[in-house]
């Protein structure tokens, strides 16, 4: 293939096409910074503070800069998940007018209006290194109010043969020579023109992903993604700003810290669950919030903790959000899922018996409660579920949803050999114990039968994401089989003297990490 252009050009198009979404664009050897070393333009996040928080004294907002600018933690995993709360939750600012002492909640972004933040792009900003002594210029930084928030590295798509590899082994250089650029990234994106990828900067390449959607319907069908679908569908301000507000968690289980993002089907789902969740949550809505149908192994318990993150900080809500199971062993993974996603979502307990799940449940909102539908039984004397709560804020998430939520009446047979009586099933239990509460399912697999239809029980389908969508998107490695004849039975046999054990088919895994990126 004759080289027909250069890196530059590649360059200079994903800039036009972010300048088309009303990004600012600056030459990076232009771009007035503190330092060499400082990759936070802090004249544009004061001036920012300046506009929003005009009330502020201009030592608050000096005080309000150095914090943001160096968020705090000894790693640098440690400093990235303090400014990601930060710019989730917003920064508690302390300050005196006189010598009266006030404080006042400042947020890093403006969510409500993103026209009212400044959007830049700069390329090739050289970045001093503190290791090497050296200058590197990463391709493109997107700063939101001066914080460098998503990081591009390019290669030249006229190579003869380009790759997104050499792409991601140049961020690997650039955290281990400029790693103060990514105390404040939410994520990358690498392309070489043919295969466009996003992903946070602390994954290895088999985590990054094509965005593929813009609407979150019409799906785009190659599998490497094209950087126009990346851009449309990912960086129009108010969907960026939702993005690395909420589709960005880091995971914490004892001193292991593992950042992960949303990939395409999982961010469009939980927007759309979290529309059905709402307005089932109203009075007087139909309570059946719909169904994510989405396969095995696409991440559907990162999906949760999405949507439950966002609920949980909607203004006015304070909702409660039972996520319910039908066994221990998912009760205690899921639980364990939820936790370790606090810095997210907060705080997450477990009803350890049907005492402990009514007592729970007695309350006035703000919980997430993990349970088995078991708990949900009836204790010795009731033919009927006590009320629990009559509130509208009350979220019920089914996982494997196909598995339960069907059981409003099962006929038993007497022990005494009298014939078959009906008693009340869990589900029924449910409802009666929350009779305003809504319904949210999660499947890989819905069950459509006379008498267990899911989309009955919990509404239509919210989004589908499908094996055949997950093989092309490379989330998932297809199952093989290989048939293999059997030996004749004597030689079986004397397989079976020897200690042997038959031939077998073998089979490929699925891949199934999941949970987006890490």
């Amino acid at each position: 293939m004759p080289n027909t252009g250069t890196e530059s050009q590649f360059e200079e198009t994903v800039i036009d096409r972010l300048r088309a979404l009303g990004y600012r664009y600056q030459y990076g050897g232009e771009v007035a910074r503190p330092t060499p070393q400082a990759v936070v333009l802090t004249d544009a996040l004061r001036d920012y503070l300046r506009r929003r928080y005009r009330h502020l004294p201009p030592a608050a907002i000096e005080d309000a800069v150095e914090q943001i600018a160096n968020p705090p933690g000894l790693t640098a995993e440690r400093r990235n998940m303090a400014f990601q709360e930060m710019f989730r939750g917003g920064l508690i600012l302390n300050y005196t007018e006189g010598d009266e002492p006030k404080s006042a909640h400042i947020y890093l972004a403006d969510f409500e209006q993103p026209e009212l933040n400044d959007f830049l792009v700069v390329n090739q900003l050289p970045i001093h290194s503190p290791t090497t002594g050296n200058d590197r210029r990463p391709d493109l930084i997107v700063y939101v109010n001066g914080l460098p928030l998503v990081v591009w590295e390019l290669k030249n798509p006229f190579h003869p043969k380009p790759t997104v590899n050499d792409a991601h082994n140049q961020l690997q250089h650039y955290i281990g020579d400029i790693g103060q650029l990514f105390t404040h990234n939410g994520f990358c994106v690498i392309s070489d023109g043919n295969t466009t990828l996003h992903g946070v900067h602390t994954a290895s390449l088999e985590w990054y992903a094509a965005w593929k959607s813009i609407d979150g319907r019409t799906v785009e069908p190659a599998t490497t993604g094209s950087a126009k679908t990346l851009i449309e569908g990912l960086f129009p301000k108010d969907r960026l700003l939702k993005y690395l507000r909420h589709f960005l968690v880091h995971e914490v289980e004892n001193t292991v810290i593992r950042k992960k993002g949303a990939k395409y089907h999982q961010f469009f789902a939980v927007t759309f669950a979290v529309e059905q969740a709402l307005r089932a949550m109203t009075p007087g809505a139909d309570k059946r919030a719909g169904v994510v149908w989405h396969t095995q192994g696409s991440g559907k318990s990162l999906e949760m903790v999405f949507m439950i993150g966002i609920l949980r900080r909607w203004p006015g809500l304070n909702p409660s959000i039972i996520v319910q199971v039908d066994r221990t062993d998912l009760d205690d993974q899921l639980y364990g899922s939820l936790v370790a996603a606090q810095a997210l979502i907060g705080d997450v307990v477990q009803a350890d018996s049907v005492d402990d799940l009514r007592a729970r449940l007695r309350t006035q909102g703000g919980e997430i409660i993990c349970t088995t539908i078991e708990k949900f039984t009836l204790k010795s004397g009731e033919t009927r579920h006590p009320l629990l709560s009559e509130r509208h804020n009350l979220l019920i998430v089914a996982d494997e949803a196909h598995r339960t939520q069907y059981g409003f009446s099962t006929e038993i047979k007497r022990r005494d050999g009298g014939g078959l009586y009906t008693s009340q099933g869990h589900a029924l239990n449910m409802r009666q114990a929350l009779p305003n509460a809504a319904y949210i399912g999660f499947t890989g697999t819905p069950i459509d039968k006379e008498d267990a239809n899911t989309i009955q029980i919990f509404g239509d389908y919210i989004h589908t994401y499908d094996m055949q969508q997950a093989k092309d998107d490379n989330a998932v490695v297809p199952i093989y089989y290989e048939a293999r004849p059997h030996p004749p039975a004597a030689d079986r046999r004397a397989d079976r003297r020897q200690g042997g054990r038959p031939g077998r088919g073998g089979r490929g895994g699925r891949r199934q990490p999941g949970d987006g990126q890490s």
